[in-house]
């Protein structure tokens, strides 16, 4: 690799390189060690970098920009070896080396993806991630995981394939493979990569994969897919196509239509999986907007929803390795046994929510101002309701079915020290990000001067979370909330988990067998 800067590891390597260590360490504090320092590692050989730095490489005839330090790149960057730290510390406990390696080597994966400067090393880290991240699916080891990681693989697959071919249409209209703006008015290559993004960045109606995929995952499996794989396309998303109208609309409609199913959700961990597209369109919109507001707000949301996300994830996980339930059916109570993981919960909940001082509000305000300032009155009007909905339904519902609501009779013991100490990082970033609002500021990729503590802010704000909860206390005193039972919604993947798999069963297959009948 070639550069102005002294020598360093690219950025992908610490984590890469020191995850194919890991079975060769002995469980426990060896491998402890590795799955807690190597992000440490990863992240002081990243500050050793200077803004503007590019490592180039030659590939075919083509200048290849490996490693492109930028501000937009750096502040992803951090998020990622922050988020495999905190990842790691919470699997301590595990025992299984393929998931460990495996893990790191997905956030190295993403890692490599955020600083890719050029079209063919996006692309391969773009595939690592897919191949890296299926095993935190697979690692369950039960029927479920198994089928869900097949489709999981199919749909990422399918986006590398769109991307790929989206890369060659590029390089036939353009002459070049730097990955930079683009327009996807001038030519198909730029729309094609879109349509591959989007997959991974969960658009609607190819977002199903995500709620059928993360739910299926190990306690510790999911921590780490809700981190990177939707982080990456946001990432690509503003790189490449910061003031694309159309994505205003696209995340509109992502922030607001998971909020219906994720209220008639049983299972926490797909009532989860729904509230992350509703986050994930909130970024979207401000990607689509494409000012500094709506970049910054885009990028300071999808760091606050890896942190917020991810402990909310953790503490239903907690509850999941305690307990080995996870719907809201089958919980209740729980406060009793596991008062910090439900304290923890509360305040990722507090945080997904946007209540003043906490993270949630200092980025969700930055998109939704943008929206305002732009004049695009619907969207914001849309963003509100969104808003509103998901202090419903992640706010209220999640921390409320585990560990209040009826008494299940369950009396599980705490979660395990190393889950309890990511939890309470988690949420000291929580509280921290949200009432230092400067901090996170200071690392995104333009300069703005904007207050989010303003009276106007916090009385809307605070308006939403009252009516929204005068909303769910009023449904359940009149019993008008849809009751959680043990049951699995079907989404848009019921197309081919029903339709495709009837029509391969009953009208392709048959014929198949016959013809291969008759060669016999």
């Amino acid at each position: 690799m070639q550069g102005d800067a002294a020598f360093v590891l690219h950025p992908a390597f610490p984590l890469l390189l020191g995850a194919l260590l890991i079975p060769f360490l002995r469980p426990g504090v060896q491998r402890g060690a590795a799955m807690v320092l190597l992000p440490i590692f990863g992240l002081l050989n990243l500050l050793r970098y200077e803004t503007g730095f590019i490592g180039t490489a030659e590939f075919g005839g083509q200048l290849l920009e490996v490693v492109r330090i930028d501000k937009l790149s750096l502040v992803f960057g951090y998020l990622f070896h922050l988020a495999a730290f905190l990842g790691g510390i919470y699997s301590l406990h595990v025992k299984d080396a393929t998931q460990h390696t495996t893990a790191l080597m997905y956030a190295g994966s993403a890692v490599g993806a955020a600083f890719a400067g050029d079209l063919v090393t996006l692309f391969i880290f773009w595939e690592l991630l897919a191949v890296t991240s299926v095993f935190q699916i697979w690692a369950r080891k039960t029927e479920a995981s198994y089928k869900a990681g097949q489709r999981y693989l199919l749909m990422h697959i399918l986006s590398g394939l769109l991307l790929l071919a989206g890369m060659a249409l590029f390089f036939r209209e353009q002459g070049h493979l730097r990955f930079e703006q683009m327009d996807i008015h001038e030519g198909w290559g730029p729309l094609v990569m879109l349509l591959g993004i989007g997959i991974k960045a969960c658009f609607f109606p190819a977002h199903t994969w995500l709620v059928d995929a993360y739910p299926a995952a190990t306690p510790t499996g999911t921590v780490f897919l809700s981190s990177f794989t939707t982080k990456t396309a946001i990432y690509a998303l503003a790189r490449g196509y910061a003031g694309t109208e159309e994505l205003i609309w696209v995340g509109g409609v992502m922030a607001m239509f998971p909020i219906f199913y994720a209220v008639i959700e049983n299972d926490l961990r797909r009532v989860l999986g729904y509230s992350m597209i509703n986050q994930i369109g909130f970024m979207v919109v401000g990607v689509g907007l494409g000012d500094a507001l709506g970049i910054n707000g885009a990028v300071a949301h999808a760091f606050n929803d890896v942190i917020f996300k991810g402990l909310l994830f953790m503490s239903m996980g907690a509850v999941l390795h305690r307990t080995g339930r996870i719907n809201g059916s089958e919980l209740g109570g729980l406060y009793k046994t596991m008062p910090w993981t439900a304290g923890f919960c509360m305040v990722g909940a507090a945080s997904i929510s946007a209540f003043p001082l906490f993270s949630g509000f200092i980025s969700k305000s930055l998109i939704m101002a943008s929206a305002a300032n732009n004049g695009y009155l619907f969207i914001w009007l849309i963003l509100l309701f969104a808003a509103a909905g998901v202090f419903h339904h992640a706010g209220i519902k999640i921390p409320y079915f585990a560990f209040f609501a009826h008494d299940s009779g369950l009396r599980p013991k705490e979660a395990p020290l190393n889950m309890l100490v990511a939890m309470g990082l988690s949420a000291a970033l929580c509280i921290f990000l949200g009432s230092v609002p400067a901090f996170l500021y200071g690392l995104l990729p333009h300069e703005m001067n904007y207050e989010p503590y303003t009276a106007t802010h916090i009385l809307l704000q605070l308006q939403v979370l009252f009516f929204s909860a005068g909303a769910f206390v009023f449904l359940q005193r009149n019993n008008l909330y849809p009751p959680e039972l043990p049951s699995t919604n079907l989404d848009f993947d019921f197309l081919y988990r029903r339709v495709a798999k009837g029509i391969w069963n009953k009208l392709i297959l048959p014929p198949l067998l016959l013809l291969s009948a008759i060669e016999e």
